[in-house]
Formats: structure tokens, C-alpha cells, sequence
């Protein structure tokens, strides 16, 4: 089950390209953003991020699910909440 909170670390991991800056936005540790992405591409059945050392990037599939986690199911933006 996808949870807001993944979403949202998602949103942040993707605008900051950084696990660990996201981590420091979200108040988390690295490794709860690392699961909380980990949980998220299981659910999804997808891997969002390539993974090359320290530098992370939007797969394509991705990319798509950015852009419907930027808008959710009532018409607002998920980091408004």
C-alpha cells in the first residue's frame, strides 16, 4: 500500500536528487528515506531512481510517477498537506 508519506519523500528525494538532503528536509534518518523509496518501487512494482554511487536519477517510470504524485486524487498539490 502506497502511503502519503512515501509520496512525499518521493517528491523530495526527486527535486533534491539527494536521499541524504531529503532526509535532512523531511527530519528523517538516510535509511527511513531509502525504505520509504524501497516500500514505494516494491508497491509500484517499478524502480524510480537509477542508482550509480552518490548520484541518483528519475528512471522514465519514474518520471511519470512524479508527475501523478505532484497532483493527487482531490486536485491538490501532495506538498500542500
Amino acid at each position: 500500500m502506497t502511503t502519503l508519506s512515501q509520496l512525499r519523500t518521493f517528491q523530495t528525494v526527486a527535486r533534491l536528487n539527494s536521499f541524504s538532503r531529503a532526509a535532512q528536509e523531511l527530519h528523517l534518518t538516510q535509511p527511513a528515506v531509502s525504505a520509504q523509496i524501497g516500500a514505494l518501487e516494491s508497491a509500484l512494482r517499478i524502480r524510480l531512481f537509477e542508482r550509480n554511487g552518490k548520484t541518483i536519477t528519475l528512471t522514465e517510470p519514474g518520471r511519470i510517477a512524479l508527475a501523478g504524485a505532484q497532483i493527487g486524487s482531490f486536485g491538490y498539490r501532495i506538498t500542500n498537506l
